[in-house]
């Protein structure tokens, strides 16, 4: 199967009303016509009606950073699916390392959160990654089974078509040091034997993240199994955004 690369920016907290209006307006309809690859795009909670508005026509697909596992309550600060399928949004992000390492959300938060992401019929962008620490200890394989195997067994219900995985190092997120293209492809090729090993999904998207930049771009998209890129920095502005996603034309 020939699996299509996918290059979302994760915005994170930042661009507000003027810069979103900017982003889009400067992205123009340069991804209208793409059919190797998907751009997706997750602006902060307060704008993604705004980007809703001005992705219309442009072949972007708009995700959400975060939501909460229930349907709906009293969960104070919280963003359900159902708003989010109000909103047209239906790709979420599940197990950044920041929502792991800063947020403090565990195993089983997360694994709540994919069971019901895909009981409601979204598809999710999940990340997983290793600390420098980890892997300067050997554990880094470890660390990932336990993330890939908490987050799935028996739990991996959906299309595989609805199920991306992104393998960001979290010593490489927003720091400026990336893994090599060997680094990278080594762990991708690792996550797409297990993903096969242990539920049939050889073919499944991985994307690699981590201080992905149009001067490195081109060394990672090479790889055979790195299937795009989870991008934060360099996916604030149209421009250094727009040099990612068209990295070999």
């Amino acid at each position: 199967m020939t699996r299509k690369k996918i290059f979302a920016a994760n915005w994170k907290m930042n661009n507000m009303t003027a810069e979103v209006a900017t982003f889009f307006g400067a992205i123009g309809d340069s991804c209208v016509a793409l059919k190797d690859r998907e751009v997706i795009v997750t602006p902060s909670f307060p704008y993604l009606a705004q980007a809703a508005a001005l992705a219309k026509g442009k072949n972007i697909t708009l995700a959400a950073q975060n939501f909460h596992f229930e349907e709906n309550g009293a969960f104070t600060g919280e963003v359900s699916l159902t708003m989010l399928a109000d909103l047209g949004i239906r790709t979420v992000l599940i197990g950044h390392s920041e929502r792991r390492h800063v947020m403090g959300e565990s195993h089983e938060h997360l694994r709540k959160k994919v069971a019901f992401a895909q009981k409601k019929g979204f598809r999710t962008i999940f990340c997983i990654g290793e600390t420098l620490a980890q892997r300067e200890k050997g554990e880094l394989f470890a660390v990932i089974d336990m993330q890939l195997s908490s987050a799935f067994d028996g739990n991996l219900t959906c299309p595989p078509e609805d199920m991306v995985i992104a393998y960001e190092p979290v010593w490489a997120i927003g720091t400026g040091v990336n893994a090599t293209g060997a680094q990278a492809q080594e762990m991708h090729d690792y996550v797409r034997k297990f993903m096969d090993k242990h539920y049939g999904r050889k073919d499944i998207t991985i994307l690699y993240g981590g201080s992905v930049k149009p001067d490195n771009v081109k060394e990672l998209m090479t790889m055979p199994d790195i299937d795009g890129a989870l991008v934060g920095g360099a996916s604030l502005k149209a421009d250094s955004f727009s040099k990612l996603i068209f990295w070999d034309r």
